[in-house]
């Protein structure tokens, strides 16, 4: 490693989505002088650096959701030693869905400076690319993996006036999509965005209903982010009778009692409890 200083400092890195090209000078710069760099896939950052034509003469180390917990403390332990570390994930900017925030949080709280080299998002590039309203938005990362504990957050998530930004992997997004259309409704206006940047972009943009069949057909693949638009003043004011309902009969069969079924529902969007109980037993 390089002559090391008093203190270190963490660099985030905003790394391209998939072209190159957008890597910005800073980006290149921070990876030619870190002491260490700690990137989510090495084997990545190594095809991105040879695209480049940057030479990383600090050591490069992996840094995943596999090994963060563990590798996070001898990271910070090199920033006290007074070494730049800069860290980098396979797209975008680190602690956004990816590797970071543990790193991020143990330099600081070893007094440890934290700083950015800012470069793409997937979150905000999916946004603009919508057509949907931008001015407020609110970022869900990536919804729950069991189908159950998804349609129990999108409930939580239906009377949100904020355009909404998710992660989905491709396996699961047919799923997700139905349970969108399911809880949201058929005509909430959506935009798939899928491989942003790449060579094979593609940006569909449906009412949820359709992007649901869209889906089943075409077998999205690859990187895809999804952008779903807030629900109206009018909707968003509480959940249809059938919707309450179902939420209530759903945490029965996960094994709560109807009464205890009911009060979560009823904390969770906001109602009286008296008004949820009149609903199911109506």
């Amino acid at each position: 490693m390089g002559e090391k200083s008093e203190i270190g400092r963490l660099v985030l890195l905003g790394a391209p989505l998939g072209n190159p090209a957008d890597a910005s000078a800073r980006f290149r710069e921070v990876l030619a002088a870190a002491d260490v760099v700690a990137a989510e896939d090495t084997r990545r950052l190594t095809r991105l650096t040879r695209d480049l034509g940057v030479d990383v003469p600090g050591r490069i180390v992996s840094y995943f959701e596999g090994n963060e917990e563990r590798r996070t403390p001898e990271l910070v332990d090199v920033l006290r030693e007074g070494y730049v570390v800069a860290l980098v994930t396979d797209g975008g900017m680190p602690s956004v869905s990816d590797p970071g925030y543990r790193l991020v949080r143990g330099a600081l709280d070893a007094g440890v400076p934290v700083t950015a080299a800012p470069g793409p998002s997937a979150v905000t590039t999916a946004l603009a690319l919508s057509g949907l309203p931008s001015d407020r938005f609110c970022f869900e990362g990536f919804l729950p993996r069991t189908p159950g504990a998804r349609r129990s957050r999108l409930r939580a998530l239906a009377a949100e006036e904020r355009t909404l930004v998710l992660f989905e992997a491709p396996h699961r997004i047919t799923g997700a999509l139905a349970d969108l259309a399911a809880v949201f409704g058929a005509d909430r206006p959506a935009a798939l965005c899928r491989e942003l940047t790449k060579t094979y972009e593609e940006v569909v943009r449906r009412p949820l209903g359709e992007l649901a069949a869209w889906a089943v057909d075409n077998e999205p693949r690859g990187e895809i982010t999804l952008v779903v638009a807030g629900a109206s003043r009018e909707a968003a004011e509480r959940p249809d009778d059938e919707t309450l309902r179902a939420a209530v009969a759903e945490r029965e069969t996960a094994g709560l009692s109807r009464r205890d079924a009911i009060t979560e529902i009823a904390t969770e969007y906001g109602l009286r409890r008296r008004d949820v109980y009149t609903i199911v037993h109506a």
